[in-house]
């Protein structure tokens, strides 16, 4: 996991497994946002198989897919959402992190 700090309140990696999960946690994180459609490639864990292990685990988890179509304002407003209702800190991940990064801020800018 290659994670990188974007503010005091939120980070973004490319994809973790439910290995990760025990590590995210003991670094702090209290909740995670998925920006990675299931599916998109072979082998990639499912979203409902990391949420299990982030709940188990007591952190709090959302799905807020960006594919193919880019950032959308669906996509940016389920980002908001998750920003107002999940505490901190927060991971956000897609493939390589880049997805997270953009929608993280898009949030910000129309959160004001």
């Amino acid at each position: 996991m290659d994670i990188r700090k974007i503010d005091d309140d939120y980070s973004v990696s490319g994809q973790i497994t439910v290995a990760d999960i025990e590590t995210l946690k003991s670094l702090g994180f209290r909740s995670i946002v998925c920006n990675r459609p299931d599916g998109e490639e072979p082998g990639q864990p499912a979203f409902d198989d990391v949420a299990a292990a982030a709940e188990a685990a007591g952190i709090e988890i959302a799905h807020v897919p960006v594919g193919g179509m880019g950032l959308t304002e669906q996509a940016v407003v389920g980002m908001v959402d998750a920003l107002d209702e999940l505490p901190r800190p927060m991971l956000g991940y897609c493939r390589s992190g880049a997805r997270s990064t953009r929608i993280y801020e898009a949030a910000e800018h129309m959160r004001g």
